[in-house]
């Protein structure tokens, strides 16, 4: 079987990515498998293209039901009939859907995980020839992951007992090595069939941005960025709103998209952003997740997320086409106290609520490290022995750098004359000398660093420890009540071992560079093709990426295909584009090159 003739002819790619060939071997020849694969890395092929080759169907189980939709256009539109069944079907539809899938006209059924424990609903399943049952989402269905639903995991013995032995496929973008052991156990595969291709996203540049304006970077970034599609997340949706409502009365095709506003409002303003009705989407985490817009360029975090799992998916959104992408985090510190309130409120257990608070714990040594962005996700995931980027924020700061060593020796000494018993407030405190932690039974007051840093603020003192955390000087204790404790690299900066360096503090402005910008490609032949694929988008009703994404566009404007043939060995042309827009796009381009020789 020749599946990069099978690639090429359905889905229009020349070529498999990392782990997609091997994942897929596995499950035509029958058996459990796992993919460990980065957003945007080319998951859903796993499972789309076996299904054009397996008999009978495939069952995707996702907990994304907004996605389901747009899952299921996308095949459509290239030649693969798909359906889905989730809670958003009425009724007379469900019925006719479910009668048509019965004739075995249907190659892909997408499904919620709630309706497989649904004991009418899995009769009817098992009724099916199903080939291949592949879980989209797995991590969900881990303890130990950062979007755990217990519920989820009743689906699985269910599943097990599906007549027919079909083979299993279960796909995730972010999971640490616990929540892939996890995973493991509880689906049954086997470790050789675990495919893991790494989490480096190497179209995507990271950047992290302290002590801004956020409300100017972001008018300034979005000027500079006007042409370009792009996800503002903001922590609640108070600032949701309010962002919306001033870059709206700025002339900005923005939209909004919180749990506040109507299920319509809320279907409408992602439909306006998936359709590039909309350039900008501001929101809260809760969207993303259901979207599959390959053209974003950029994500911008008005606020932190509260761990590195939700920050790396949040940022996944960002150049699914594999062109460059960037993501910009706004980082103040203070935003970490709504994380710890919303932690606290939550309805989990101790264990659940300590788990976030580590995780959060976590995800501000990110904010606060000065070594490569990009190392330091892929060494949290467990990716050994990993080279700096060479691109994000920290590997090109050309800030001066100072040796600090002095002043880390004072911190890391006033830690251990604390016995190493307490948490960052109160080491702070003692450093700076506050008259509250003084005279009382403590007697900190007698410690020959109380009052060490006392012509610097608390705030700077706090930062200072942040950054001795971060890069590792000092270590938390995690727990509910985290205490400082000195590490063996400290050890050293005490001993006179091991100097301190750190960049100085100065001010950012955005940068005013469009991400896009290359002359590699004809950029007005680009805007002209993107106009007509806007246009057969509208008439059809579907959103303009599905048709053709930005890279493959980008593609045309540099062969300049003149013929059916020409225009097939387009990347991400296939049979199926090529009969229902290669007339189109082929005369455009003609049109075009006429154009420029008169």
């Amino acid at each position: 079987m020749n599946l990069e003739a099978i690639l090429k002819e359905e889905f229009g790619y020349d070529t498999f990515r990392i782990g997609q060939k091997e994942l897929i071997e596995k499950v035509l020849s029958g058996e459990k498998a796992m993919g460990i694969m980065p957003t945007g890395g080319g998951k859903s092929i796993c499972y789309q293209l076996p299904a054009t080759v397996l008999p009978g169907v495939t069952l995707v189980v996702s907990p994304l039901i907004s996605l389901m939709k747009d899952q299921v256009d996308s095949l459509n539109e290239v030649g693969i009939p798909a359906t889905f069944l989730n809670s958003t079907v009425e009724w007379h539809d469900r019925e006719e859907r479910m009668r048509y899938i019965e004739t075995g006209a249907v190659k892909l059924l997408f499904v919620a995980p709630e309706k497989i424990v649904n004991d009418e609903f899995y009769s009817w399943l098992s009724q099916l020839d199903i080939s291949l049952i592949a879980i989209d989402e797995a991590h969900v269905l881990s303890s130990w992951g950062h979007d755990f639903r217990s519920s989820y995991l009743e689906m699985i013995p269910s599943l097990k007992k599906l007549p027919g032995n079909p083979a299993w496929l279960a796909l995730t973008a972010t999971a640490t090595q616990q929540v892939q052991d996890d995973l493991a156990g509880i689906l049954d595969i086997p470790e050789q069939n675990i495919v893991k291709t790494g989490f480096k996203r190497s179209n995507l540049t990271l950047k992290i941005e302290h002590g801004v304006d956020k409300l100017k970077f972001v008018s300034n970034y979005l000027q500079s960025h006007a042409k370009e599609s792009g996800i503002i997340y903001a922590g609640r949706r108070e600032d949701v709103d309010n962002l919306y409502n001033y870059f709206q009365s700025k002339g900005v095709r923005i939209g909004r998209y919180h749990a506040g506003l109507s299920d319509e409002e809320r279907h409408q303003q992602q439909e306006d952003f998936l359709y590039d009705r909309t350039d900008v989407i501001v929101a809260t985490n809760a969207f993303g997740m259901g979207i599959n817009k390959t053209n974003v360029r950029y994500v911008l975090h008005y606020s932190i997320p509260g761990t590195i799992e939700n920050y790396y998916q949040e940022v996944g959104r960002a150049g699914r086409d594999g062109l460059p992408a960037e993501a910009v985090l706004l980082y103040a510190p203070a935003d970490l106290n709504l994380h710890r309130f919303f932690i606290d409120k939550s309805l989990g257990d101790d264990d659940y609520k300590l788990s976030l608070k580590n995780k959060l714990f976590k995800m501000s040594q990110y904010a606060e490290t000065e070594s490569c962005l990009m190392k330091f996700i892929l060494d949290y995931f467990g990716e050994e022995n990993t080279e700096p980027c060479g691109k994000c924020s920290n590997c090109l700061d050309d800030r001066e750098i100072v040796d600090i060593t002095s002043d880390a020796q004072k911190a890391l000494s006033c830690v251990v004359r604390m016995d190493q018993k307490y948490g960052k407030k109160m080491v702070t405190r003692v450093l700076v000398g506050k008259d509250d932690v003084a005279n009382d039974w403590h007697h900190f007051e007698k410690l020959s660093t109380f009052g060490i840093f006392k012509d610097i603020t608390l705030k700077q003192t706090s930062r200072l420890l942040d950054f001795l955390t971060a890069n590792g000087f000092l270590k938390s204790s995690g727990g509910k009540y985290p205490i400082l404790l000195l590490s063996d690299k400290g050890l050293d900066v005490l001993k006179g071992k091991t100097s301190v360096v750190r960049r100085k503090e100065e001010k950012v402005v955005a940068e005013s560079k469009s991400i896009v910008a290359d002359g590699s490609f004809d950029e007005a032949l680009f805007e002209q093709l993107r106009k007509l694929r806007l246009n057969l988008a509208r008439e059809q009703g579907i959103a303009p990426f599905m048709i053709f994404s930005d890279k493959t566009l980008k593609n045309m404007c540099q062969s300049m295909p003149t013929n059916s043939e020409e225009f097939l060995a387009v990347s991400g042309v296939g049979k199926v584009k090529l009969e229902q827009y290669g007339e189109k796009f082929i005369s455009k381009i003609e049109q075009y090159q006429k154009e420029l020789k008169v």
